[in-house]
């Protein structure tokens, strides 16, 4: 235990200018590897022209790419919690650059699908998510909210970079010289970036604790029940985040409106995402990361539920706004739920696992708004399924707050 501070001064804090450094480098990073997903949505008409294939090849492509980040980011976060951060952060660095290069040579689709998942997704940009979440919240202790919000933009500001200069990239050179120049690149930049951040975070304020003894299987399947938990409550918010992410510019169209409407709309909600970040950061540093996901997801399930009843073009910018603003700051909060339940040494691969079913659920949400458009042809009733999701999000969340796991896990104190 630490000394109590003296009347008048702020109590210590392992907070360092250095670490402000560690989030900016955390968020170029996460920016430069998460390109490639976006140049497989750029390039999915010319390499369909090119080689005569169906739109579904470069699409799964960039289903492995996620689903190799996802399940990546368990591996990686188990590696980083063991060694540290370095060596995973530099194997990301290296392959996210060099696997983009090797795709500039596809001939054939087992050899895109190979690149893009297992050594893209699994091997590269996994490296990035959880492993500089959890990172970035052993170095601060006063401001973690906010600085986790700031590196969980990097994936907001990759949306907003990205796709025009890429669009102009295969325009002008095309595709294969712009995912050749882009390998080049990520490989320039990431590499610098891992010389800040293989440097290892400052020891916690408290004592070291005695290790635990051994423990029965029931004890260790307790141990685990609020990550199962958090994970079941992540595919809910998930899947109701997709429906209108994916469905927006679709549902637009089908009321009448011009599909640019449906596009700048998307843009407005993940421009107010974006802003909301900082925001939620701000609020999860002063009543802790599960009430942060609690308030945001509830305010999600009336924003999404307001889709299905307003059809007005106006009304339709407003909600997109709104929807951008409350479900924002929802999934780095995740990460902050993770570092209150769990001991520090134990969060790495939990938060990806959490991620990891996040992304199940973002991919399960947009096939299923479209299943039940098929089976309907009404988008409103499948925003009613999402509020529905939402709503075992919230009951998943009412029991983790309501009881906190005491008989469970220690809880950490909020700094």
């Amino acid at each position: 235990m630490t000394a109590p501070s003296a009347p008048g001064q702020k109590p210590p804090s392992i907070e360092t200018r250095f670490g402000w450094i560690v989030v900016a480098a955390s968020l170029a990073f996460i920016c430069v590897a998460f390109g490639p997903s976006y140049l497989l949505v750029v390039s999915l008409k010319p390499m369909s022209a090119e080689f005569g294939w169906p739109r579904w090849v470069p699409s799964m492509a960039y289903a492995f790419l996620l689903l190799g980040t996802g399940l990546g980011g368990i591996v990686m976060g188990l590696w980083a919690d063991r060694a540290g951060l370095g060596k995973p952060i530099l194997l990301g660095a290296v392959v996210t650059g060099a696997g983009v290069m090797a795709a500039s040579l596809s001939d054939s689709i087992w050899y895109l699908l190979f690149i893009c998942g297992p050594v893209i997704g699994f091997l590269g940009t996994s490296t990035s998510f959880a492993p500089l979440l959890t990172n970035t919240t052993r170095w601060f202790d006063r401001r973690r909210g906010i600085a986790v919000s700031v590196v969980a933009s990097g994936q907001a500001l990759a949306g907003a970079t990205w796709p025009q200069l890429f669009n102009y990239g295969v325009e002008t050179i095309g595709w294969r010289d712009t995912w050749l120049a882009y390998g080049l690149f990520a490989v320039t930049a990431m590499l610098p970036l891992t010389l800040i951040l293989r440097r290892r975070p400052p020891a916690p304020l408290q004592a070291p604790t005695v290790a635990a003894p051994r423990i029965g299987r029931r004890a260790a399947a307790l141990h685990e029940l609020p990550l199962a938990i958090l994970s079941l409550a992540i595919i809910g918010c998930c899947v109701a985040m997709a429906m209108p992410m994916v469905h927006i510019v679709a549902y637009c169209t089908d009321l009448g409106f011009e599909a640019a409407r449906g596009a700048e709309m998307l843009s407005l909600l993940l421009a107010c995402s974006a802003i909301s970040r900082i925001g939620f950061g701000w609020i999860s540093d002063r009543i802790g990361g599960l009430q942060t996901i609690f308030v945001g997801a509830g305010m999600q399930a009336l924003a999404l539920a307001l889709f299905a009843l307003v059809d007005s073009l106006a009304g339709l910018y407003l909600v997109s706004a709104l929807f951008g603003l409350v479900f924002g700051g929802i999934v780095p909060a995740y990460a902050l739920a993770a570092k209150e339940l769990y001991p520090d040494g134990e969060i790495g691969w939990r938060m990806g696992v959490i991620f990891f079913f996040g992304t199940v659920g973002m991919a399960a949400g947009g096939v299923l708004g479209g299943w039940i458009f098929d089976l309907t042809a009404y988008y409103p009733l499948a925003f009613v399924v999402g509020v529905s999701f939402n709503i075992v999000n919230l009951l998943c969340l009412t029991w983790l707050i309501r009881y906190r796991v005491v008989a469970i896990l220690p809880r950490a104190k909020p700094a």
